[in-house]
């Protein structure tokens, strides 16, 4: 990369797909951060551009309307938050270019595409960047803190919750053409994340897994705190599909013995959002209980457990703004760019979050009658 090193002239980056992501999540953080300046803005979607052109710090940038009008020698880094069904094409084109990309999840939805940007890659030779802001929360850095006094590592509990989260009603988020998925997709994809440091580069040798929709046609069940509410028609209706789930549930055991439980929903009958990560391990547990992502009907606070011998004890955690998490991964990004091993060590983590989607899903649609009869 031809980019500038840490100290030096800002990260030139360009942010491609001006959707929720972009608008609520990175250009703020972009703009506001020294080590960047946002030299232009992408998305083939004419409202999209003229939204981002009436931003404040962004009026006067070159608002594109294709990823081939940059130019990679004008360009140090692509921030990509398009609709999932595009991440593979655009950071594929850009990578090949030679413009490193830093990529919203889900990264892809295949494994296909996994491989396909993994040879972008190559070709390229740019770096491809990606991962869950959770993972650098204050709580969660934590529970990694704790999880390295609990000995052997034998079971990891992950869940995220929302009481009434179901976005973009009637939208792609809704359609598996152009989400690959519901809840596991959207939500679980932050799991698997934080279970990386966790597990290392284990392998899952087995992957089952339920889906269910009970609530994502429920208007009661939208994320209204998004904003980005389609209009009035509910999904599965001639002016929407829904053909994902809201609620995923997977169990996996990975090939050096170790066992995982995820459950991701979109909606459900709890009151607040919460996530819970659970860690037991030779020599205790671990318990955390916070709520990841931006809804405002969370938990008041984080609370980390530590037990032992019968005896749980607090650990404190520090309370930060909502999004604190965000500007911790852009202040990582630099030194992450200029890492020569940096190249492919994304990639290997999508392989196994990927395969292990499609195995919780393949498990999940082998039809009840099949299941029933299957021998226990």
């Amino acid at each position: 990369m031809s980019g500038p090193q840490i100290g030096e002239t800002p990260i030139r980056t360009a942010v491609v797909g001006l959707g929720w992501a972009a608008r609520s999540i990175w250009l703020p953080r972009l703009l506001r951060n020294p080590a960047f300046t946002v030299t232009a803005a992408v998305d083939p979607d004419e409202r999209g551009r003229a939204a981002v052109a009436e931003t404040e710090g962004m009026d006067r940038l070159p608002v594109l309307a294709a990823v081939h009008d940059l130019d990679p020698a004008e360009v140090d880094l692509a921030v990509v938050a398009v609709p999932n069904h595009l991440h593979c094409a655009v950071a594929g084109e850009l990578l090949a270019k030679g413009i490193p990309v830093f990529l919203e999840k889900p990264v892809c939805l295949t494994s296909e595409e996994a491989e396909l940007l993994a040879a972008a890659e190559r070709s390229g030779g740019a770096v491809l960047l990606a991962g869950s802001a959770a993972r650098y929360r204050a709580d969660v850095s934590g529970l990694y803190r704790i999880a390295a006094r609990l000995g052997h590592i034998r079971h990891v509990e992950l869940a995220w919750v929302r009481a009434r989260g179901v976005p973009d009603r009637g939208g792609w988020f809704t359609q598996r053409s152009l989400a690959g998925g519901g809840a596991l997709v959207d939500l679980g994809w932050h799991l698997f994340d934080i279970a990386v440091p966790l597990l290392g580069t284990a392998a899952f040798r087995h992957a089952i897994g339920t889906v269910s929709s009970d609530f994502i046609t429920q208007r009661s069940s939208r994320a209204a705190w998004r904003g980005d509410d389609g209009g009035p028609a509910l999904p599965g209706t001639a002016e929407g599909t829904t053909d994902v789930e809201d609620t995923a549930r997977g169990f996996l055991i990975t090939d050096d013995g170790r066992s995982v439980v995820l459950h991701a929903s979109w909606a459900s009958h709890e009151e607040l959002d919460t996530t819970r990560v659970t860690i037991d391990g030779s020599g205790g547990s671990a318990t955390l209980r916070c709520t990841f992502g931006f809804s405002p009907n969370r938990l008041e606070r984080s609370t980390l457990t530590r037990t032992v011998d019968g005896t749980t004890r607090p650990v404190a955690v520090p309370t930060e703004p909502i999004g604190t998490e965000y500007d911790r991964q852009l202040d990582m990004l630099p030194a992450q760019l200029r890492d020569p091993a940096g190249r492919g060590r994304v990639i290997e983590e999508v392989r196994r979050t990927i395969g292990a989607i499609e195995r919780v899903y393949a498990s999940a649609r082998i039809p009840r009658e099949v299941r029933e009869s299957a021998p226990v």
